[in-house]
């Protein structure tokens, strides 16, 4: 098991860029493969991107590309999502997921809010 924290949300304008990390609390993060979903209010959860634990895999969902970025620093022990050209329909909470099985997330952590307005 690992305890996930999410960095790096705030508050910016359309085509602002943001960074947000995640990292392990308790646990090590470079265990285990990791994702990211968000979440708008009224809305479902959705996935934005994931990586395996080796940093060898990586997927981005379709709201994401080309535009979001994932990487980890297994030296640091962290998950980044990079987002460049944030717009409005990007505002939601952004929550950091991992599991020992890439597509299968157990560990979650509280997260992070981000907010696009002008």
């Amino acid at each position: 098991q690992v305890q996930l924290v999410e960095s790096g949300g705030g508050s910016v304008q359309p085509g602002d860029s943001l960074r947000l990390s995640c990292a392990a609390s308790a646990g090590d993060i470079r265990m285990y493969a990791a994702t990211w979903f968000r979440q708008a209010p009224g809305q479902a959860r959705e996935w934005v991107a994931a990586i395996s634990r080796s940093g060898d895999s990586i997927s981005v969902a379709g709201l994401g590309r080309g535009r979001f970025t994932l990487t980890r620093d297994n030296v640091k022990g962290t998950v980044d999502l990079q987002m460049n050209g944030l717009q409005p329909a990007d505002t939601a909470t952004y929550f950091c997921g991992a599991g020992t099985r890439y597509g299968t997330w157990t560990d979650w952590g509280q997260g992070t809010q981000v907010i696009v307005s002008s």
